[in-house]
């Protein structure tokens, strides 16, 4: 039976909640276990928790966690006007509540601004080619191998940490909501509108793209 809307928008909800407590968590517990290096605390936050709930909330909400996806789908004609605001609503709120979920698990001020400098040409092509390379990951697996979509995106957001400037936040949801986290993961306020749009140029290029390689 298909779910409702209230169920697909409490699934992004939930799932948005947990990616970013993962994300804020795992780089307040690696920063705090690696004493300074950097390279160990960037290996310590993994894409690992997508797979996992790709994997429990997919079959609800089709597991977008990000107002990138919902609007890529939207763009081809998967999902309503309605039903995208709804989603994007939810993927905001969750992302929010996980960070402060984070902070206070370690114990932390609830309310944090960033103070992480993210910006420069470097990090804006890093956020474009992040994205893109997401949302082509997400349609192609989806096109012709949708079991393999969960795997493959935790891989590909594992291996994007490594190889891009800005270790890929490829997310509007988590680009705003790390800013209110003044942590590993945090990215200052003034970087934020620059990175979004950023993502939402890598993700119509992703869109488009697609509609050549897999048309159907």
């Amino acid at each position: 039976m298909k779910a409702s809307l209230a169920q697909r928008t409490a699934a992004e909800c939930l799932g948005t909640a947990f990616l970013l407590a993962a994300e804020v968590g795992s780089g307040i517990m690696a920063a705090r276990l690696a004493g300074g290096n950097g390279a160990l605390a960037l290996l310590c936050n993994t894409g690992a928790i997508l797979t996992v709930l790709i994997l429990t909330l997919g079959p609800v909400s089709r597991a977008h966690f990000n107002p990138a996806v919902s609007l890529a789908t939207a763009l081809r004609g998967d999902l309503t006007a309605r039903a995208t605001a709804v989603y994007i609503g939810a993927q905001l709120t969750g992302a929010v509540a996980g960070v402060w979920a984070a902070h206070l698990m370690f114990e932390l001020p609830v309310l944090q601004i960033s103070l992480t400098t993210r910006t420069g040409f470097g990090q804006w092509l890093a956020e474009a080619i992040a994205t893109f390379g997401l949302l082509l990951t997400i349609l192609g697996g989806s096109a012709r191998s949708p079991a393999a979509v969960p795997y493959a995106v935790g891989l590909y957001i594992t291996s994007a940490y490594w190889f891009t400037a800005s270790t890929s936040f490829a997310n509007p949801a988590v680009t705003i909501a790390r800013s209110l986290s003044d942590t590993f993961a945090g990215i200052g306020p003034s970087g934020v509108l620059a990175f979004i749009a950023a993502q939402l140029v890598g993700m119509l290029a992703a869109v488009t793209l697609s509609r050549w390689l897999w048309p159907d």
